[in-house]
């Protein structure tokens, strides 16, 4: 039998009273904790911040440079210094 126990622990974040306001709003409004929309708000955040690492960006292939060679060169045309 498996058991999913973890523990969690306290902390403190310092937040401004606006955010902290529309925070504690937007817990009552969804009937949560304050603690609880901060978890949740947080683990998504970390979890999108995870999953965009390693990603290549959104413009990657999208304009042709009209060279054939790009890719047999790549390391000689990525660490050149530019201003030789």
């Amino acid at each position: 039998m498996v058991c999913n126990i973890y523990v969690m622990k306290r902390t403190t974040v310092f937040i401004d009273e606006a955010l902290l306001r529309r925070a504690r709003g937007y817990a009552r409004r969804q009937g949560k904790s304050f603690a609880q929309a901060v978890r949740e708000a947080l683990a998504e955040y970390v979890a999108r911040q995870q999953g965009t690492a390693g990603r290549l960006p959104s413009i990657t292939g999208a304009f042709a440079s009209g060279r054939s060679d790009i890719a047999e060169r790549h390391e000689e045309l990525l660490w050149r210094n530019p201003h030789s």
